[in-house]
């Protein structure tokens, strides 16, 4: 039977992305995106937003900290991915995130001036995100 694990979301950032090092060194950013969806029910239209929570991994996780910021408007290719863990409490928890492969910046660079400024220069990055069953988040 054939499988396909792909996600392609475009949105805002809700706020600033965190960037961190794992022990092994490896830098992972996460962040989360509001994506919007318009229809119309009974003649009446409507929007909805769904928040989504993205895992950027390496080199391109170092990127975005650097020049994503709170509302910045992204395009993020990646798969989905589902963990769960317990609390030190002894309560369980489970969530389902995506797992950027591509971020691809739309809007201006963090500090770029209004008129005349720099796009953000690292446009499209990629990398070989690791598989995120060893690392801690």
């Amino acid at each position: 039977m054939a499988s396909l694990n792909k996600v392609f979301l475009i949105g805002n950032l809700t706020r600033d992305p965190e960037l961190r090092y794992i022990p092994s060194g490896s830098a992972v950013t996460t962040f989360t995106v509001a994506v919007n969806r318009v229809y119309t029910q009974q003649g009446e239209k409507k929007e909805e937003v769904s928040f989504i929570k993205v895992v950027v991994w390496a080199k391109m996780a170092e990127t975005c900290g650097e020049y994503l910021s709170k509302g910045s408007p992204v395009f993020v290719e990646g798969r989905i991915q589902s963990r769960s863990w317990e609390t030190p409490q002894g309560e369980k928890r489970s969530a389902v995130e995506v797992i950027a492969e591509r971020v691809q910046f739309l809007g201006r660079a963090k500090g770029a001036k209004q008129e005349g400024g720099p796009e953000a220069e690292p446009a499209d990055t990629q990398t070989n995100a690791p598989s995120g069953e060893d690392a801690p988040f």
